[in-house]
């Protein structure tokens, strides 16, 4: 599965800090691909806010929290009107499957255009 991304043996990343990743070797490596692009790997103040929540709560969306309320507030408030609702996801490729559900619902269409 990892032939895509390696012509030869994959890589075995062990940690991260900052923009950087580390191999089982010590080699380090430019993460240019993971989602941390605006903070980078083991930030502190990501990890001290993760750590308070997950002292208090841990768990997902599924469940109602004051702080998914409060958080999709802080969020649309910073917004148009128009753009008014939030839809909390875990992932990337479920927000990208919820966006092409809505738009379907909303134009009447299946049809889809996309570019590799």
């Amino acid at each position: 599965s990892c032939k895509v991304f390696y012509a030869k043996d994959p890589l075995k990343i062990v940690r991260a800090q900052g923009q950087y990743m580390f191999d089982e070797k010590g080699e380090k490596y430019l993460d240019c691909i993971n989602n941390v692009a605006h903070v980078g790997h083991s930030h502190p103040y990501v990890i001290k806010a993760a750590t308070k929540q997950m002292e208090l709560l841990n768990t997902n969306s599924r469940f109602l929290h004051d702080n998914l309320v409060q958080y999709a507030q802080r969020l649309t408030a910073t917004l148009p009107e128009r753009l008014s609702v939030c839809y909390l996801v875990n992932s990337g490729s479920e927000a990208n499957d919820l966006a092409l559900r809505l738009a379907r619902q909303y134009r009447g269409h299946q049809d889809v255009i996309t570019l590799e």
